[in-house]
């Protein structure tokens, strides 16, 4: 496997597909560059879905996070890019990417962005006693 920066993300077929279930990532490390300034913006990124047919590799999804570190991108555009390579990588039922942006001149960002197949439908939350 390579160990370079890479925008190919690759997928393995989810082993429940019959099932409604979540898998939620955590990405510490994220770095891409400010468009203005060229100076690094970090973020942690929260990364939850549903899968349906295909689950995303992890190792692959490293190498695409990695694949941003050296690039200008506004907070918003970045995280609507990451959720569409990862809904076209892998077509999940539900999919939802948080982008929680360090500090910068005093102001915090936090970037969430969704996608909803339109044939899914989510249950209602269980409540236990």
């Amino acid at each position: 496997m390579s160990t370079q920066p890479s925008k190919t993300l690759e997928t393995f077929e989810n082993p429940r597909p019959e099932r409604d279930y979540s898998i939620r990532i955590r990405i510490p490390e994220f770095t891409c560059l400010c468009p203005k300034t060229g100076q690094p913006d970090f973020a942690t990124l929260h990364v939850d879905y549903v899968p349906n047919r295909l689950c995303v590799e992890l190792k692959s999804l490293k190498l695409y996070i990695w694949s941003y570190r050296d690039e200008g991108a506004f907070h918003e555009a970045v995280t609507n890019q990451i959720l569409s390579d990862l809904v076209t990588a892998c077509a999940p039922r539900f999919m939802r990417v948080t982008a929680e942006f360090n500090v910068r001149g005093g102001i915090y960002t936090t970037v969430v962005a969704e996608h909803q197949a339109p044939d899914w439908q989510a249950k209602p939350p269980v409540v236990l006693p």
